[in-house]
């Protein structure tokens, strides 16, 4: 996906390749690389050459403007999308994944609930599981909409952290 962005009043091109949890940016011509995993809806843990960054994205209170406010570090950014057909597809939310994508464990835990099996037609963000981890249950969403390909695990299972739970394509 290739936007424009505006980042403190500076225009930006921006081109995000994703696959799996990796994801390489060419900003302004520049490449960045990283491994992003979205823990809660808006809320990203970023990892780039080996610094672990927390970020936060909100969509902006004005409803016309396809702004967001981004928080990194303590640190407070404006941004505004410039490709508002873009926007308005994704209604500010999350870009959703493309291609064949496998659903991994962000920690240990326990599948307490398999909410989908192979072959059924899911939704972005669509409950595949839930996992018990450190006495809380979090429930897995699916990062595309498609198809359950394999479903890698069964209630009642133990699993570790990167651990393949489903394949989505």
């Amino acid at each position: 996906m290739k936007v424009g962005i505006d980042l403190g009043g500076k225009p930006h091109t921006v081109e995000v390749v994703r696959a799996g949890e990796r994801i390489r940016c060419h900003v302004d011509g520049r490449v960045l690389e990283a491994d992003a995993v979205e823990v809660t809806p808006g809320v990203y843990s970023i990892l780039i050459g080996g610094e672990s960054l927390e970020v936060r994205v909100e969509a902006q209170a004005d409803a016309g403007v396809a702004g967001l406010r981004v928080i990194v570090g303590g640190r407070e950014f404006s941004a505004n999308v410039r490709d508002p057909r873009q926007w308005r597809r994704h209604r500010g939310a999350a870009v959703e994944a493309e291609g064949r994508q496998q659903v991994v464990a962000s920690m240990p835990g326990k599948i307490v609930r398999v909410l989908v099996k192979a072959g059924d037609s899911i939704e972005l963000k669509q409950g595949l599981m839930v996992v018990e981890a450190m006495k809380m249950q979090n429930e897995i969403r699916s990062p595309k909409s498609g198809i359950v390909e394999r479903m890698l695990v069964a209630e009642g299972q133990a699993v570790n952290t990167g651990e393949v739970l489903a394949i989505i394509t």
